[in-house]
C-alpha cells in the first residue's frame, strides 16, 4: 500500500482535471483495498474510490479526504468464465479475451477506457452491448455490513447506465467482476448496432468474425475520439458526457410536438418509454463539433464528448456543460443528465 499526502488527482483522470486529495492511497491487493476502506470508515473520513479515472469530474478544490486508487491485478480465465480484479485495465482485458482466446460477449466494448471494477457500477455499454449481459457475479466489500459479499447479476439491479453500486455509492467497493463469455467458434454475438452492421454490409442480428468485430468497434471509437491518445485533446474527456434521454410516453409526445419537420432518433425502452439520442439533441440545438471558444470545448469528432484542450479547469468544463444542457432544454424541452460521476461539483 502506498500513501501520498496532498496528491494531485488530475493526472489520474482522463479529463486531466481536478484539485488535490488530502491523502491518496494506492492499493494493490484486495486486502489492502479493504484495509484502506476500513481505516477511513473507522474515523469517519470522507472516501473516494477511483480506478481508471475515465468517468470522473473532480472539482478544482479537490477532495478533502482519502482517495483510494484501486490498482489490483488479476485475469483468470477458465473455459468461458472470466474473473477480473477491479484494477485490471478493461480495454486490455477485452483485447485479450477476443484476440488471444476468440471468445465473444464483450467484443463490442472494445477500447473503453477505465478499470474492470468500474464497469458494473455504470453498467458500461456501447454499440448495442452492455456488461450486464455478460456479468454473472460481482464480488464487493459491503461497508455497511463490514464484509465481503458476492452479488448475482440480478442483485446488481442493472439498468441503462445504472446499477445498485451507482445507486448506493457509499456502500459498495467492487473487488472482482465475473463474466460468462461465449465460444461461438470465432464468431461474435449478434450485431445489434446499425453502424457496425453497416460497416460490414450485413444485417443487424447477423454475426461476424469476433476479432473483426472488435477491430471495427475500435476504429469507430477512434474516429470519434473515444480511444485514449495523449497527443489528441479530443480524447481528454470523460467519454459521453450526457446519457441518452429516456422519455415517458407523455414526455415523448411533448418532445415530438416540438420537432416540426425534424426526425429525431427513437428507440423502444422498457415500460413503454422511448430513448432518444443526446448527441442528436446537442447537434440540433446548435452545438456542433468543436463548439466553444475557451479551454473546454466539444470534441471536434463527437458532440457528446466535452474536452479539455490543455488549459481547462473543471469550472470551465461545467460552464460549457451547463450552456449545452440549457440550450437543449430550450430547443426541445428535454433535460440532459450527466453520465460521469461528479465529485465536489454539480451541474
Amino acid at each position: 500500500m502506498h500513501v501520498t499526502e496532498n496528491a494531485p488527482l488530475a493526472p489520474l483522470t482522463t479529463l486531466r482535471l481536478g484539485g488535490p486529495a488530502r491523502r491518496l492511497v494506492t492499493a494493490r491487493t484486495d486486502q489492502e483495498v479493504i484495509a484502506a476502506v476500513q481505516t477511513a470508515d473507522a474515523v469517519g473520513e470522507p472516501l473516494l474510490v477511483i480506478g481508471g479515472g475515465s468517468n470522473l469530474v473532480i472539482g478544482d478544490d479537490g477532495f478533502e479526504g482519502t482517495v483510494l486508487r484501486i490498482a489490483t491485478t488479476g485475469f483468470e480465465l477458465d473455459g468461458t468464465t472470466l474473473e477480473l480484479a477491479a484494477g485490471e485495465n478493461w480495454a486490455d482485458a477485452v483485447q485479450t479475451v477476443v484476440l488471444e482466446h476468440g471468445l465473444a460477449g464483450v467484443e463490442f466494448l472494445a477500447g473503453i477506457p477505465g478499470s474492470a471494477g468500474a464497469t458494473p457500477v455504470q453498467n458500461v455499454g456501447a454499440y448495442g452491448q452492455e456488461v450486464a449481459q455478460t456479468i454473472t457475479e460481482v464480488v464487493a466489500y459491503d461497508r455497511v455490513a463490514g464484509e465481503v459479499v458476492t452479488l448475482s447479476n440480478a442483485e446488481c439491479v442493472f439498468s441503462y447506465r445504472h446499477s445498485r453500486f451507482k445507486a448506493e455509492p457509499d456502500r459498495w467497493v467492487v473487488l472482482r467482476v465475473r463474466l460468462g463469455l461465449a465460444d461461438n467458434d470465432g464468431l461474435s454475438t449478434p450485431i445489434r448496432y446499425a453502424e457496425v452492421a453497416k460497416h460490414y454490409g450485413v444485417e443487424q442480428g447477423e454475426r461476424v468474425d469476433v476479432a473483426a468485430a472488435w477491430n471495427a468497434v475500435l476504429l469507430l471509437r477512434a474516429g470519434k475520439g473515444m480511444v485514449l491518445d495523449e497527443e489528441d485533446h479530443d480524447t481528454w474527456s470523460a467519454g459521453s458526457f450526457f446519457t441518452n434521454p429516456i422519455l415517458t410516453p407523455e414526455q415523448y409526445q411533448a418532445f415530438a410536438a416540438r420537432l416540426g419537420d425534424l426526425r429525431a432518433p427513437a428507440y423502444p425502452a422498457p415500460d413503454g418509454h422511448t430513448k432518444t439520442s443526446a448527441a442528436w439533441l446537442i447537434d440540433h440545438a446548435g452545438f456542433k463539433k468543436g463548439y466553444g471558444s475557451g479551454p473546454a470545448t466539444l470534441s471536434t469528432k463527437h458532440t457528446l464528448a466535452l474536452t479539455n484542450r490543455g488549459r481547462a479547469t473543471t469550472a470551465d468544463l461545467l460552464a460549457l456543460a451547463r450552456e449545452i444542457r440549457a440550450g437543449v432544454h430550450a430547443a426541445f424541452g428535454v433535460e440532459l443528465v450527466n453520465e460521469p460521476v461528479f465529485v465536489g461539483v454539480e451541474l
